[in-house]
């Protein structure tokens, strides 16, 4: 397995490194909003790697390396020995589709060898549960399924996907990786602390939360945000809700983050599903247990076999709460994953991976999640 990587700045062009084998059995690239026009950067990518599958999003920060970049593109293109690789693309126009563009993706990738699925997903349009859980349902249950939800920083307007074609709004990429010569890890922690009492979800569509114990929850959420809440749905970010079924084992939380609010019907929209009965509590962050929770992700990931590739997505709402200390989380999985990993990722709007804790794959938000690929 060879792996070359590339950088796209405003002031440096394309910025090359690693080492460069024959054909390119996939490339995937990482771009911050309006850094360079989508069919910049796929006719560019042509150019070097011919007609290997090409698959990106856009992001709200990039990862490269050990460090945190703002308006660039980042690419690793890979090169296999035996694997193999398929791609896939479904458009969307709301979160009702959900569920069967992720079960319709998974089926047309399903097939012999079929280790693993990586998928990029369009970060405003979706509903990030019903996508995960129709994917898991079209594939056999040892096929590990990993990747996130495209960003727009922290303006959650637009946000776009490509397969094969410049990025779109609306769109759903999947890649199937194959062959028992892959070595596959991941890894999920967040580093969140929980604060105030858990409240009883009352009322919920779906991701739509209405009522937590019985009162509007708009207005219970705005009460403990105070000031902060005149920046909804952005600074909601800093502050998410982490819930559990009742009963359900500690450690079996998922964060779910808001990424629109109806001050109509004093409701919350989340980036996954919010189940009615479920328990809710507050969430906040401290930078130590966060930096923390990045090198957990790097040490469950490290199942390599020689030089890997590490796909990093982790939350915007830990980048904008981090600040100039965001780069701490990508440099303690540079030194966990030592200097065989080639690292690259994205800030999104959602991650999916396997729970830490529980290992069912589900959508999380606020947590760094990391998949690493190497092959034997």
């Amino acid at each position: 397995m060879w792996i070359e990587q590339r950088i796209w700045t405003p002031a440096g062009g394309w910025t090359i490194s690693g080492t460069r084998g024959d054909t390119a059995s996939l490339v995937l690239y990482f771009a911050a909003p309006g850094s360079l026009a989508a069919e910049a950067i796929l006719s560019d990518l042509r150019n070097a790697y011919g007609d290997a599958p090409i698959l990106g999003c856009t992001t709200g920060g990039e990862i490269f390396g050990a460090d945190v970049i703002d308006d660039s593109v980042v690419v690793s293109a890979m090169g296999f020995e035996r694997a193999t690789v398929r791609v896939a693309a479904r458009d969307l126009s709301d979160t009702s589709q959900s569920k069967e563009t992720g079960a319709a993706l998974a089926r047309e990738l399903a097939g012999p060898g079929l280790r693993a699925i990586f998928l990029l997903s369009d970060g405003t349009r979706v509903n990030g549960d019903s996508l995960v859980s129709g994917c898991l349902g079209a594939v056999a249950p040892d096929v590990v399924v990993t990747g996130g939800l495209a960003g727009d920083g922290a303006r959650f307007q637009s946000t776009a996907v490509g397969c094969n074609d410049a990025m779109r709004p609306g769109r759903v990429a999947a890649v199937g990786l194959y062959g028992q010569s892959l070595s596959i890890g991941h890894g999920s922690f967040g580093g969140w602390d929980e604060f105030g009492p858990p409240r009883t979800i009352t009322r919920s569509a779906a991701n739509v939360l209405y009522e937590l114990d019985g009162e509007p929850a708009l207005d219970l959420y705005t009460r403990y945000l105070g000031d902060e809440a005149q920046g909804l749905p952005g600074s909601a970010l800093l502050f998410p809700l982490s819930i559990r079924p009742v009963g359900g084992d500690t450690g079996s939380e998922v964060v779910r983050t808001i990424v629109g609010v109806d001050e109509e019907a004093k409701s919350m929209i989340f980036a996954g599903d919010m189940p009615t009965g479920h328990l809710a509590r507050l969430m906040r962050g401290n930078f130590d247990n966060l930096v923390d929770g990045a090198g957990r992700a790097a040490e469950a990931a490290a199942a390599m076999d020689g030089p890997c590739l590490a796909l990093l997505v982790s939350c915007i709402g830990r980048k904008l709460l981090m600040g100039q200390r965001i780069a701490e989380e990508v440099e303690i999985v540079a030194d966990v994953l030592g200097k065989g990993a080639s690292l690259m990722g994205f800030y999104s709007y959602g991650e999916i991976s396997p729970h830490g804790f529980t290992g069912k794959c589900e959508l999380h938000n606020q947590t760094m999640t990391i998949t690493t690929i190497s092959e034997r």
